[in-house]
């Protein structure tokens, strides 16, 4: 296969599953990693995509860049599923807990309805939507108020000034980019101030967040990356993502595509 030829079909992967790792192409396509190296240089010097460690994801139009929900419930979802059912099972009945705005987080509240007399604050519209179809009666559901932004999150003032008169067992944090200078981070200004209160709210931060999220940094912070108490990500992490992360985060928990833990550090 000629380079040209192997580097549309590099970029045909990329826009079908939003990221691809080196190792898998190398293998794939009967190459080296070097060589695959240079086709993402090629391809990330063209602007199409954007080099990431391990491999390369779709090249954003910039750090404020802010699919919208349904956009991306569709990237990642056996991810997101495995790493919502480990998630689940750090949520105990009668707890007080938060879920932020996420894809991640409303496949979590998704394997919540069922856990009796759990208290939930949040300030994703779909997450309510899911707890308030199908939760049970003993559970009682918080949505903050605030502004609507892309992701179907409530943001600004209303929605902080909400969060700051509550205590919190857990808070449940989706993310839009994982970096290690930058730590935990959001597209959105209004959206990283909620999470903020939420984060202090909260007396333990859990961060669920698969590894298409590892290089990817908005323009605001949230919170550095030793803020996590637990971390729950796949195993298609880069080692060098997760050796980082390792040595930051409280715990890093590394789920398979089946949802099993395949890794606990601290």
């Amino acid at each position: 296969m000629l380079a040209r030829q192997r580097q549309a079909a590099i970029l045909d992967r990329v826009r079908t599953e939003g990221g691809v790792r080196v190792t898998e192409l190398a293998a794939e396509f009967g190459v080296s990693d070097m060589t695959i190296r240079r086709d993402l240089e090629t391809l990330h010097e063209q602007g199409l995509l954007a080099k990431v460690h391990g491999g390369a994801t779709l090249a954003g139009p910039g750090s404020t860049d802010e699919p919208g929900f349904r956009a991306k419930s569709v990237r990642q979802s056996a991810e997101k599923a495995a790493i919502a059912a480990r998630a689940a099972q750090l949520v105990r009945p009668g707890a007080a807990i938060a879920l932020s705005a996420g894809t991640t987080t409303a496949e979590l509240a998704r394997r919540l309805v069922d856990v009796p007399g759990l208290t939930v604050v949040t300030n994703s519209l779909p997450v309510a939507e899911i707890l308030h179809v199908g939760g049970g009666p003993d559970q009682t559901v918080v949505l903050t108020g605030g502004v609507r932004t892309p992701s179907d999150a409530l943001v600004g003032p209303l929605a902080v000034a909400a969060i700051d008169a509550l205590h919190l067992d857990v808070l449940f944090l989706g993310v839009h980019g994982i970096s290690e200078r930058a730590g935990f981070t959001t597209p959105n200004l209004m959206e990283a101030d909620t999470d903020r209160a939420l984060v202090a709210a909260a007396d333990r931060l859990v961060v669920l967040a698969d590894h298409t999220k590892w290089g990817t940094v908005g323009i605001s912070s949230i919170v550095p990356l030793a803020a996590a108490d637990v971390l729950v990500t796949d195993d298609q992490l880069a080692p060098d993502a997760r050796r980082v992360l390792d040595e930051k985060v409280g715990e890093l928990v590394v789920v398979s595509g089946t949802g099993r833990a395949t890794e606990e550090a601290e």
